[in-house]
């Protein structure tokens, strides 16, 4: 009988989730809508039915030793995701407690998403056989894993490294954490639109951007466009970059890390985004790390990232016991 664990990536609009062997193979997989369920309980039930249903299709025999999750603030400590921004559920959601309700005697893990990612990428991505390196998530916000020595960063309460909340501009753009001027308000899927439309608003050049609405338009739309070479497009691209490089530099002083990988839906631009950050970084970096710290796009599909990165969570778990 085969063996695997379900990694499940709760996201701000999807709930994506995958049978996954020991090898990294996925069996099967699905997902639901997240931002539809307003009460975290209807959420849970639909999802169990789901991957009750995509169990079902699997054709050989296997047995399930463990749940992986991956979603915006959780707390590996206490299995829990606590005041998410980009989430409905509110305050605390002990979310492996209600798990185990539906997965009895199977050990159900839970952590930041970004965490997930950076424990996938070590096992399966670009990060086997370093010790030292940093996930950047650039999805609707900015998540980040940060691994030393073999093991990830965690601090004395479950919530070290949340990168997309440091300060980029005091009083800047307001952030769903209730704060102004983070990182991820500038640097996201979210960020890049925002910029684009104050660009917009700011010059009278002409741009394919102009006549679609801030709700239509997605970070997708801004690459193809930059890659037409519409200049509101490229600019934003530039701007995005220099932000996040600067930022960057920063954290390399903290864990200097041997590499840097850039994942999700913004990485996907390629070097419209890693040329500016790069540059960006190595301008801003203390001059005892320049051309040490590799930026790199992440060794992971992004369509399974996040699935492969809870999955890998759950595996790591069942060898530590």
């Amino acid at each position: 009988m085969k063996k695997a664990v379900i990694g499940i990536d709760i996201g701000g609009t999807y709930t994506k989730f995958g049978i996954i062997d020991r090898q990294g193979n996925c069996l099967n997989d699905s997902f639901i809508n997240t931002d539809i369920y307003k009460d975290f309980d209807k959420f849970l039930l639909q999802l169990n039915k789901e991957i009750e249903n995509t169990l079902s299709g699997i054709q050989e025999k296997i047995e399930i030793k463990g749940v992986g999750v991956g979603a915006p603030n959780g707390n590996y400590y206490r299995g829990t995701i606590e005041y998410p921004p980009n989430l409905h559920w509110k305050g605390i959601v002990p979310v492996t407690e209600k798990m185990k309700n539906f997965f009895k005697g199977i050990p159900v893990v839970l952590t930041n998403d970004a965490n997930a990612a950076a424990i996938g990428e070590m096992i399966y991505g670009g990060a086997r056989n370093m010790k030292d390196f940093i996930v950047i998530t650039l999805g609707t916000g900015l998540g980040s894993g940060i691994v030393v020595n073999g093991e990830l960063v965690y601090g004395h309460d479950g919530f070290a490294g949340e990168l997309g909340h440091i300060n980029v501009k005091l009083r800047g753009r307001e952030c769903g954490c209730g704060r102004k001027g983070c990182l991820e308000t500038y640097v996201s899927a979210t960020g890049i639109k925002r910029t684009v439309f104050r660009f917009l608003a700011e010059r009278i050049v002409e741009s394919e951007l102009r006549n679609i609405s801030f709700n239509d338009l997605t970070a997708k739309m801004i690459t193809e466009a930059a890659h037409r070479g519409d200049p509101i497009a490229i600019d934003a691209f530039e701007f995005t970059g220099r932000i996040l490089g600067a930022k960057l530099a920063d954290t390399v002083a903290h864990t200097s890390p041997e590499a840097i990988f850039l994942l999700g839906g913004l990485a996907n631009a390629g070097e419209l985004i890693l040329n500016p950050t790069i540059r960006s970084m190595e301008e801003n970096l203390l001059p005892i790390y320049r051309n040490k710290v590799k930026v790199l796009l992440s060794g992971l599909s992004d369509l399974n990232a996040g699935v492969m990165g809870a999955s890998a969570l759950a595996w790591k778990e069942l060898e530590k016991k």
